[in-house]
């Protein structure tokens, strides 16, 4: 059995904000930042995805999103009415918002100084997709390979979520521990599209572990902001010069699989995996043929680098 080096989770400074983070794999190894979606926390980077990475010889550090878990809240922002997102979609009137995808980039970058990192493979889940893709946009300095997964350009034009998966969007939050933890196994439920008894039976676990680490509604309120503030990457995206992965599942309810296959074609020289049957989510059965893909990537990017 391998031994994973493992730094527990800290609070670092970065950008003028508290960002919480843990880091996998020696230090000397290949950094690998791992970004999380829509107020997911970084703990949804299951633990033991995280190690199976290192143990391929990444340094994989994953955080919490500013907002979300135990990185630092902000405030403002009421919450997201339908009618905002009507008059975004029928007539292009923007959202607005605290802060944009472009601050949450910088929160990114902000960290990788904290820690001393010139440079890191960046892996990025739903709007951690386009924070890397941010991140790959406006500072290509820092990016060694980009791997953007089950996210999008911002591209209006892309079909919206299932009717399913955007209501339970805009659900408003439960209100006791117990709606909480019944919410959150119907929304995985959703997301992952069909079967998976291996999530199934870590849902309990995973949201008590969720819960306990504290929960901020009014900061998913202002990240969904953020997103739809930001407007899209399409055209900046053929400036992105990082070698580049797109995973996407072809079932997936919130980000249509088109937003994907958008990406792919948005940035030049990109690669693109299509993973039959899965939706917005990263299920266990899944996880082998994904870390072979990062894995790849980022080997092949660092390659050609030496």
């Amino acid at each position: 059995m391998i031994t994973i080096a493992h730094r527990p989770p800290q609070i670092i400074r970065a950008n003028g904000i508290d960002i919480c983070h843990e880091i996998f794999g020696d230090e000397s190894a290949e950094p690998m930042l791992l970004i999380m979606g829509l107020g997911a926390q970084m703990i949804h980077w299951d633990d033991e995805f995280c190690k199976q990475l290192a143990a391929r010889g990444f340094r994989v550090i994953r955080f919490d999103n500013r907002d979300i878990g135990q990185s630092g809240k902000l405030t403002g922002g009421k919450r997201l009415t339908p009618f905002e997102l009507l008059k975004l979609r029928l007539f292009g009137i923007p959202v607005a918002a605290p802060y944009k995808l472009i601050d949450m980039a910088k929160d990114t970058v902000g960290l990788m100084d904290a820690l001393g990192l010139k440079s890191a493979h960046l892996v990025g889940a739903s709007m951690g997709g386009m924070i890397a893709q941010e991140v790959a946009i406006s500072f290509p300095q820092v990016v060694r390979s980009l791997a953007s997964i089950m996210s999008t350009t911002g591209n209006p034009k892309i079909p919206p979520p299932s009717r399913e998966a955007g209501a339970m969007l805009m659900a408003p939050p439960p209100g006791t521990k117990e709606e909480f933890i019944e919410r959150f196994a119907k929304t995985w439920k959703v997301l992952r599209v069909g079967s998976f008894p291996e999530d199934e039976a870590l849902d309990y676990s995973r949201a008590i572990r969720t819960y306990e680490r504290g929960l901020n509604p009014a900061g998913v309120g202002r990240q969904l902001r953020a997103i739809l503030a930001s407007g899209s990457r399409k055209q900046r995206l053929s400036a992105v010069q990082a070698p580049t992965l797109v995973i996407h599942g072809t079932v997936d309810p919130l980000v249509h699989p088109a937003g994907g296959k958008d990406t792919a074609a948005s940035i030049p020289g990109a690669k693109l995996l299509m993973i039959e049957g899965m939706g917005h989510a990263l299920p266990i059965p899944m996880w082998p043929e994904i870390i072979d893909a990062i894995d790849q990537h980022a080997r092949s990017a660092a390659a050609k680098v030496a």
